[in-house]
């Protein structure tokens, strides 16, 4: 099956870009943005189709996405109006309070990656590296040197791609407490310098 990369998202694949951030996301989101019906409304609501690559198959379905971080916003990001109109008045005020307890990082010195998804029957594909080459290139364009993204230290799967890929361990960051809301217990940030615009 052949795959392509686009700039951007078309529209009508909002509703499953969506499912696959949460698909990809959820375990470690789950308890902060459920139940599932929400998350869903919740990121088709937030993407920001200006800020990400797709990965697009042959019969026109979504089977990957590569989301990015600029100072002018982020691609799963959302307000505080976002989260209130879908999960209430309180609601959204909660979740908004842990999630902003996560930090709202961005990085001025180093492309900041923010999230990569590959629905599970494509992954080991290739899609994975694929929406990385364009990310690599998109930041290079943009003039940074490096590209950065966290990984959960979980994600044993994700950490082995991006270590192939160049990617070097520079911090890893504790939760604490909030450990108990998210399904995990500290991230690592990875940096990968870059070559070149033509990297």
């Amino acid at each position: 099956m052949g795959v392509t990369i686009f700039r951007g998202l078309h529209p009508q694949l909002r509703p499953q870009a969506a499912r696959l951030y949460w698909e990809a996301f959820g375990g470690k989101l789950g308890r902060v943005l459920g139940p599932d019906d929400r998350a869903l409304r919740f990121f088709e609501r937030v993407i920001r189709g200006d800020l990400c690559f797709s990965a697009v198959g042959d019969g026109g379905e979504l089977i990957g996405i590569a989301g990015y971080k600029t100072p002018a916003g982020s691609f799963a990001g959302g307000t505080w109006e976002d989260l209130t109109q879908v999960y209430g008045r309180v609601g959204g005020r909660l979740r908004g309070s842990v999630l902003w307890a996560l930090g709202r990082d961005v990085d001025n010195d180093r492309f900041l990656i923010d999230g990569i998804c590959v629905a599970s029957a494509h992954r080991g594909k290739g899609v994975g590296s694929m929406l990385l080459r364009a990310l690599y290139q998109e930041a290079a364009e943009r003039g940074y040197g490096s590209v950065r993204l966290d990984v959960v230290q979980e994600n044993f799967r994700a950490r082995a791609l991006y270590e192939r890929q160049g990617f070097r361990a520079v911090r890893t960051d504790r939760l604490g407490v909030l450990r108990f809301l998210f399904g995990f217990a500290s991230s690592t940030v990875m940096v990968r310098p870059l070559a070149g615009p033509g990297e």
